[in-house]
């Protein structure tokens, strides 16, 4: 049993926890109350140090100066990521290009030439006909520097059975008449035509056979045979394998081996420009 005595001791000691608590609880709301009054205060302080100090960076020009030199950095990388795609990309045109062999293509200029044009061509392509005296006229200037291999590339989606024919009929010309009659064949005939499936085929083709002195029997009948219709097939498939998705359609290659493309038919300047820096791979 608990004495009276016990008992008032025991309230006593009850009553001044409680008010050590309370004071306890004064000291630390205080407490918290001249902290956040710190921190507000330092926290208004660092927004006029930020505030002075971007003002100055921005008047002394040290902001923009960083902004470019960002910009800089960013276009820098966007070219260095767009030269290694393009450099894979050319990797994988010379990896599928189809090699130039004296015995399946048509070249003009110097066979020996350290800079190569091949052109994927279409003879009813009217931009191909533009591009024609253009790559005539860089292998004519390179003194022996640039040879040109001609290949097809018949875009039958605009230019049906006509673009064909053509290319089947140049083949019959240099079946029949040899390298130099391909090419007399591919001049003429970009000569007098009109492009976009307009030629009268049954009526040009027979006239350039016989203005370059090809026998029009022995052509007529190379012509219907079909028999370079395969040749013709393999050089479409290999002008998209190696990026053409238009005429003409071009690859440069140096002498190393690096590709060049040249996609269109692009003015004379530029061809020049690609030549020369075909010229300058060893």
């Amino acid at each position: 049993m608990i004495s009276l005595t016990t008992g008032v001791k025991f309230m006593s000691i009850m009553g001044l926890s409680r008010a050590v608590a309370a004071g306890l609880a004064l000291f630390v709301a205080a407490a918290n109350a001249q902290a956040a009054e710190r921190n507000a205060a330092g926290a208004a302080l660092v927004d006029r140090v930020r505030e002075a100090v971007i003002k100055e960076l921005r008047e002394s020009g040290a902001i923009d100066r960083a902004v470019d030199a960002g910009v800089d950095r960013y276009v820098e990388r966007q070219r260095a990521e767009a030269a290694q795609r393009e450099r894979r990309q050319a990797d994988a045109r010379a990896a599928v290009m189809r090699p130039v062999t004296k015995g399946r293509d048509h070249v003009r200029g110097n066979p020996t030439a350290p800079v190569t044009l091949i052109e994927y061509s279409d003879f009813e392509c009217p931009f191909c006909k533009s591009f024609h005296p253009t790559v005539k006229k860089v292998v004519e200037e390179s003194n022996g520097q640039v040879k040109w291999v001609y290949r097809h590339y018949p875009l039958d989606e605009i230019h049906p059975v006509k673009a064909r024919k053509e290319a089947a009929a140049s083949e019959c010309a240099a079946e029949l008449g040899g390298n130099d009659a391909f090419w007399k064949f591919a001049d003429r005939f970009f000569e007098l035509t009109p492009s976009n499936n307009k030629t009268d085929v049954d009526t040009v083709l027979p006239q350039i056979a016989r203005e370059i002195g090809l026998d029009e029997a022995r052509f007529a009948s190379c012509l219907a045979s079909g028999r370079h219709d395969r040749r013709v097939q393999e050089d479409y498939e290999n002008a998209t394998a190696t990026g053409g998705r238009g005429t003409p359609w071009s690859i440069i290659v140096s002498k190393s081996g690096k590709t060049y493309p040249l996609s269109g038919a692009q003015p004379y300047a530029a061809v020049k420009q690609l030549v020369e820096l075909a010229l300058q791979e060893k």
